[in-house]
């Protein structure tokens, strides 16, 4: 009987997990190597005092994505995690305005929109329309595409041109919509996945039509539950993960990766190697010593780069009554912040947050009484802006806290049982993200599908890239759709 085919994945995130899954369910033999502790990349969880917070991603859109993993192992997903519906999807709120609950009933956003603009009823509604279309084209036929060649991208350079994928996000919504308000609320979701909305494509609209479609959801438990139920899932078709496993090195002998070296020394040799470590990382630390890990680095240091963020854990000995679970806080300025936050190499007085209240869906992430929190703010990368975090995160975090008291949570202070924070500078030696990148390459057209860095390499011919610096991108639904695009060019190699 013959040995099957052995495949390893650096790195324990969402892409990396979901491509173990679906290698180990079609035939290889698969080790996953995490760096960390604890499986999860960035849906890393922290627990301190009977709280339980997600790190990273809390916000799934797109659920049958998830099932599929599970379905194609013969399995049900309900029987390993359970998805929570949110409702509303979002609250968007200003200082100067009523705050908007962005929801999947119809009527209820007319009215809402309606209040604020009537034109923009029917505005919004080709906005959608337009939305839908993108979304069956950029999603549906080509979210799990993999892009090798120029040939692929011609082939939808037609489509792409008549959905007007030039354009920017905030300039397609402000064709259809009026109210300077409702033209945030409905151009703020690239930001969710690391774009400017003044100069991501708009093809990241369909992020839009994906959440109206399947819903926003929510794992009990939390986002880590979800992770420990692929991680089960995998395990139990005889997949191994190891843990405080940093990759040191990639061994590769006649143009084909051989084996992979960690840093406490052991080896895994291999016959096919996918990265879901950050792409510049893999090719310049992890390929440093290689020809092509030189030029790929080369090359992809000169691309852009997505902001990095400013994350704050906080617990209190109270419930807020007045918060819903996903709050999207506005400041005094959207275009010149958001500018300054992609572009200019100082921190900007003001900020815009994403407040996460997990307890309101699932109150057992706290101790009774109590509830978890976390806050975000888009920040510079370290390549545009050198900050000193260290001096200035405490600085920051009291001025974060300070506001969300004034405006958001009465008392918040009084009421603080423990609280710390993640830096653009933890981004890059926690999770070895170029410049403190929260999201990899900024995704603006010339940096999208077949301009991204490829599901498989173009020169070592069993190396593959999984995760949010390969086709289709960051995001829980884009990160899994890499893994299905990359799973498909791995299990050609094993069927060959």
């Amino acid at each position: 009987m013959t040995q099957p085919k052995r495949a390893v994945v650096v790195g324990a995130g969402f892409g990396g997990l979901a491509l173990a899954i679906r290698l180990q369910a079609g035939g290889y033999q698969v080790t996953v190597l995490e760096k960390r502790g604890k499986p999860g990349g960035r849906a890393y969880v922290y627990e301190d005092q009977g709280f339980v917070f997600d790190a990273g991603p809390t916000v799934i859109t797109d659920p049958s994505a998830l099932e599929e993993l599970f379905t194609l192992a013969g399995r049900a997903m309900s029987d390993y995690v359970e998805l929570l519906p949110v409702e509303p999807f979002y609250r968007l709120c200003w200082e100067n305005a009523p705050p908007f609950d962005y929801l999947n009933d119809q009527q209820a956003l007319d009215r809402q929109i309606e209040q604020r603009n009537p034109d923009d009823v029917e505005g919004y509604r080709r906005f959608l329309a337009y939305s839908q279309a993108v979304f069956q084209e950029g999603y549906i036929k080509l979210g799990t595409v993999p892009f090798l060649t120029i040939r692929d991208m011609v082939a939808a350079g037609p489509q792409l041109a008549r959905l007007q994928a030039w354009r920017s996000v905030y300039d397609m919504v402000s064709r259809f919509i009026k109210d300077e308000h409702l033209r945030q609320a409905f151009s703020f979701h690239s930001l969710l996945v690391g774009g400017n909305p003044f100069a991501t494509s708009s093809i990241y609209t369909l992020i839009h039509a994906l959440e109206r479609k399947w819903g926003v959801w929510f794992p009990r438990g939390g986002t880590g539950a979800l992770v420990q139920g692929m991680v089960r899932l995998f395990e139990e078709l005889g997949g191994t993960v190891e843990l405080n496993a940093e990759v040191a090195r990639i061994d590769v002998e006649d143009g084909r990766v051989k084996a992979v070296e960690a840093k406490d020394g052991r080896v895994f040799s291999t016959d096919a190697l996918a990265s879901n470590a950050d792409v510049v990382h893999t090719y310049e630390r992890l390929l440093g010593h290689h020809p092509r890990g030189v030029s790929k680095a080369r090359s992809l240091r000169s691309k852009r780069f997505s902001m990095s963020l400013f994350v704050i854990y906080f617990g209190l000995n109270k419930v807020p009554g007045n918060l819903q679970h996903h709050t999207v806080c506005f400041g005094p300025r959207y275009r010149e912040l958001i500018q300054e936050i992609f572009n200019h190499d100082t921190l900007a007085d003001d900020f815009s947050l994403y407040l996460h209240a997990p307890c309101v869906t699932d109150p057992s992430l706290a101790p009774p009484g109590h509830s978890a929190h976390y806050v975000l703010a888009p920040v510079p990368h370290l390549g545009n802006a050198p900050i000193n975090w260290e001096v200035e995160g405490p600085r920051y975090r009291d001025r974060i806290l300070a506001y969300l008291e004034e405006h958001y949570i009465p008392g918040l202070r009084e009421h603080l049982v423990t609280s710390s924070f993640f830096t653009p500078v933890d981004f890059r030696d926690e999770l070895n993200s170029h410049l403190g990148s929260a999201f990899s390459l900024e995704p603006i057209l010339t940096q999208s599908a077949w301009f991204r860095p490829h599901n498989r390499d173009g020169t070592i011919t069993n190396l593959y890239l999984v995760g949010a610096g390969t086709h289709p991108g960051a995001g829980v639904p884009g990160v899994v759709g890499s893994a299905k695009a990359t799973a498909e060019l791995m299990m050609e190699q094993l069927n060959a």
